[in-house]
């Protein structure tokens, strides 16, 4: 079953494997944040500062992405 928001969900109403997840994520968001600045704290010691600037683009945007989750916009 498809929601009016998009979401896929059984047809018994329980929440699907993706609606459980967005809840773990948004209700841990000070959690995956810090799990966000470590991995990219390691991609960027890895490539030796030489993607610095598309790693913290990209972290900025799963931070982003968790806040909406913690927000209900997601």
């Amino acid at each position: 079953m498809v929601t009016a928001a998009g979401a896929v969900t059984t047809g018994d109403g329980q929440m699907g494997f993706l609606d459980k997840a967005k809840d773990l994520i948004a209700d841990n968001a000070d959690k995956v944040d810090d799990a966000i600045d470590k991995a990219a704290d390691l991609a960027d010691d890895r490539t030796g500062g030489k993607h610095t600037g598309n790693i913290d683009k990209a972290a900025d945007a799963a931070k982003d992405f968790v806040e909406g989750l913690d927000d209900g916009k997601a």
